[in-house]
């Protein structure tokens, strides 16, 4: 059967993960890639470095967001938000990193069980004020589906 989600089910899978795929436009076409995020407080923490989805979304806001968990045909749960981009700098940036360095960490080590020592990989970004590109998705509407047999 497949029912539709309420909001409550689509924040508690976003915050049971950290790998979705973002939808945007560049050049008058849609674009969807792969991007680790972090949800809280109703927005989408993420980073890039500069390239033409950071281009294209500063010219173009509205943004959608993908998030599924698929175990089988009969078994899956999908999530799609849209919202709109929203760019941080200095110290606003550094502390969204943080929370997002955070965030990540505690989300992989509960639903993976595994070492995270990548993660000094943004601590050491933020020390160096080498901070990429932050920015955050303001969530507007989300709506999910799943099905189970």
């Amino acid at each position: 059967m497949i029912k539709s989600l309420d909001r409550q089910d689509c924040e508690l899978i976003l915050k049971q993960n950290y790998i979705g795929h973002l939808a945007y436009i560049y050049r008058d076409r849609p674009f969807v890639i792969p991007i680790t995020y972090y949800f809280s407080d109703n927005r989408i923490i993420c980073y890039s470095g500069e390239g033409h989805k950071i281009d294209a979304m500063r010219k173009h806001a509205p943004v959608a967001l993908e998030v599924s968990d698929i175990t089988t045909i009969n078994h899956w749960q999908s999530i799609a938000v849209h919202g709109s981009y929203e760019e941080f700098e200095g110290s606003n940036a550094k502390a969204l990193l943080h929370e997002f360095s955070l965030g990540v960490k505690e989300v992989i080590l509960n639903k993976e069980h595994r070492d995270l020592s990548f993660i000094s990989e943004f601590s050491a970004k933020i020390e160096k004020n080498d901070i990429p590109i932050v920015f955050v998705i303001n969530i507007e509407e989300m709506t999910g589906k799943m099905r189970r047999k």
